[in-house]
């Protein structure tokens, strides 16, 4: 065999050294986030993720930088990891939860999860439109242990009626608040705090609330705006302090509530509490509003708040006329659903909803001006208690009275309109 001469094997070094040479060029060249092994100490030293994102999507490199979690050195990863239950994905060497939910949060957060998941905005907000679905038979269990019978029951007929279009992108945009997740939790907690941002001063924000409680079957947000405490927080808006600490928020940062001051924050010692509802003493959303089970301690808890500003006297006094518009409202439309009752027991309806003009009358009854003279009357809104309420609770059982009358007169069902699915198609 023919020996390799000292110029071939010199060339040969000389090509391979090249070769490594260009390839340590080429690699020096390629972005520190390529090529910097993935780990949270470096993504909190470097900053790792946000050099690809402050390209892709910026805004959330800049709420995140101005969050208070970056301020206390959380990172991507901190919130990003999969934690069980959760789907995880690669993600440039990475790895993520493919989606996030209120189980991450609640590795830090754990007791406010934990009242979260207990409150009417977990389970029973995404069951009051589709029922059981997606919840797990111990996601039932759980939301029916705090909330008999608001789990397991039909999806909403209205949702029903519209259509899976309509109940996407509508219904579901604010009732996903409680949406049962796979890896057993409900819900996200962005919905109030965004994403990136993660603001207590959002959350406090009254149209922050106002995004789903607002419109004509719950009109919080109208109701808040008009009231005294609406307009003072409209015209001194400069004067709240919405990032002050929660443990330590006073009547000085809040010279007048919002929305969390009333039912959620620990305003001068109080107790903090992400259930909504805790303190609140009759289900006012029902057609007839009955007690909550703890209402008697919710009353007395949002008295509390009350006395921050008010006299007990006005306090007392503002319940007692509350209460009153309550009850007289529950009549009407105790009424107005006995008139719909007697006419199926009649023959006249049937047991299918929404089938006849008379059906959405009632429905507009309690769930449009019953609601919101009863909101109205808790929240000192005068003219939803009045206009937008009783006048029209007046008017539409006159109208329902009314057809009731044809109806029988008929002897027959009226010939409402046919909607998909109607056995007269």
């Amino acid at each position: 065999m023919p020996s390799v001469s000292f110029k071939s094997v010199f060339i040969a070094v000389l090509l391979g050294t090249a070769i490594i040479v260009a390839a340590l060029l080429v690699n020096s060249r390629r972005p520190s986030v390529e090529t910097a092994q993935p780990s949270a100490d470096l993504v909190r030293a470097t900053g790792k993720c946000a050099e690809c994102h402050a390209r892709e999507t910026s805004a959330v490199v800049h709420q995140f930088e101005r969050s208070r979690h970056a301020e206390r050195g959380v990172n991507c990863l901190d919130c990003h990891k999969p934690v069980e239950g959760q789907e995880p994905m690669e993600h440039r060497g990475f790895t993520m939860a493919r989606s996030l939910t209120a189980k991450n949060c609640a590795q830090c957060h754990a007791t406010e999860y934990e009242q979260f998941a207990r409150s009417r905005h977990a389970g029973p907000s995404w069951a009051a439109v589709r029922g059981t679905q997606g919840f797990s038979p111990e996601q039932i269990e759980l939301g029916e242990r705090f909330h008999p019978g608001w789990i397991k029951r039909p999806a909403h007929p209205v949702g029903v009626l519209e259509g899976e279009a309509a109940t996407v992108g509508g219904c579901d945009a604010c009732h996903d608040i409680g949406k049962p997740n796979a890896d057993g939790s409900f819900g996200t907690c962005t919905e109030c705090h965004s994403r990136h941002s993660s603001s207590v001063a959002l959350a406090r924000e009254p149209r922050t609330c106002g995004q789903c409680h607002m419109g004509p079957d719950h009109s919080q947000i109208e109701i808040f705006e008009e009231s005294k405490h609406g307009v003072i927080f409209t015209a001194q808006r400069d004067r709240f302090n919405l990032n002050a600490h929660p443990k330590q928020l006073t009547t000085v940062d809040m010279p007048a509530p919002t929305c969390t001051t009333c039912h959620m924050s620990g305003l001068e010692g109080l107790k903090v509490t992400h259930n909504p509802g805790e303190r609140l003493a009759w289900f006012l959303f029902a057609p007839v509003s009955t007690r909550r089970p703890e209402g008697n301690s919710g009353e007395l808890q949002m008295k509390e708040v009350c006395l921050k500003c008010h006299a007990h006297t006005q306090v007392e006094n503002f319940y007692a006329i509350a209460e009153k518009v309550l009850l007289s409202t529950n009549e009407k439309v105790n009424g107005a659903q006995a008139v719909v009752a007697a006419l199926r027991k009649e023959g006249l309806l049937d047991d299918k909803p929404f089938n006849e003009p008379i059906e959405f009358v009632e429905f507009d009854l309690w769930h449009y001006f019953g609601r919101t003279a009863k909101h109205g009357a808790y929240m000192g809104g005068a003219d939803f208690v009045q206009w937008h309420g009783n006048y029209e609770l007046a008017r539409l059982r006159n109208e329902l009275d009314t057809m009731a009358e044809e109806l029988r007169a008929k002897g027959k069902g009226g010939s409402g309109p046919v909607m998909p699915g109607d056995a007269r198609q």
